[in-house]
């Protein structure tokens, strides 16, 4: 009896300094690389949405005051809605755990034409961030917001990161 007491906590607490060690040993840091970044200042993107010009119509007694509306509507430029100043803005390297996200945003017409992120490739990252980056800049061509951008389920500090930069990018394009 004394034996199988023994040899019962001997297990145990061999079982247990083994897991405690696992536990307590955390593997080396992986360098991380970085995705490849297109060139946004000589890239082509698709043609903004804008909407068509507005048919005028003329009143039938007052030709002289409708010609003078249109001429103020052609003399007057068209101001960009979201305040955005057209070219090329990158943001701040925003970190998570598993690395750095930088968003580089291209505005032409004050409207988020293309968008751009380098993120980590290493370890997992290589398999979670491509599709999770795709799916954000998508997002944000959508939102041209960095509130209204999509998290992405099972990337979340990716999809963090990603806004903390995009919201950068944004500032520095604000006119």
């Amino acid at each position: 009896m004394r034996r199988s007491t023994a040899a019962a906590v001997g297990t145990l607490t061999g079982a247990a300094l083994i897991i405690g060690v696992r536990l307590s040993v955390t593997p080396p840091e992986a360098p991380v690389a970085q995705a490849p970044v297109s060139n946004l200042e000589n890239s082509t993107s698709a043609p903004s949405k804008k909407p068509a010009a507005k048919p005028t119509t003329k009143p039938a007694g007052d030709g002289g005051a409708a010609k003078e509306e249109e001429k103020e509507e052609a003399k007057a430029p068209e101001k960009p809605k979201s305040g955005l100043k057209d070219g090329v803005f990158k943001g701040n390297a925003a970190a998570n755990p598993y690395g750095k996200i930088q968003v580089t945003i291209k505005v032409e017409g004050g409207e988020i034409t293309a968008a751009e992120a380098t993120y980590p490739t290493a370890n997992d990252s290589g398999t979670i961030n491509p599709p999770a980056i795709d799916a954000l800049k998508q997002s944000t061509l959508q939102a041209q917001k960095a509130a209204d951008v999509q998290a992405v389920s099972g990337a979340t500090y990716t999809s963090e990161s990603y806004v903390k930069s995009l919201q950068a990018a944004l500032d520095a394009a604000k006119a």
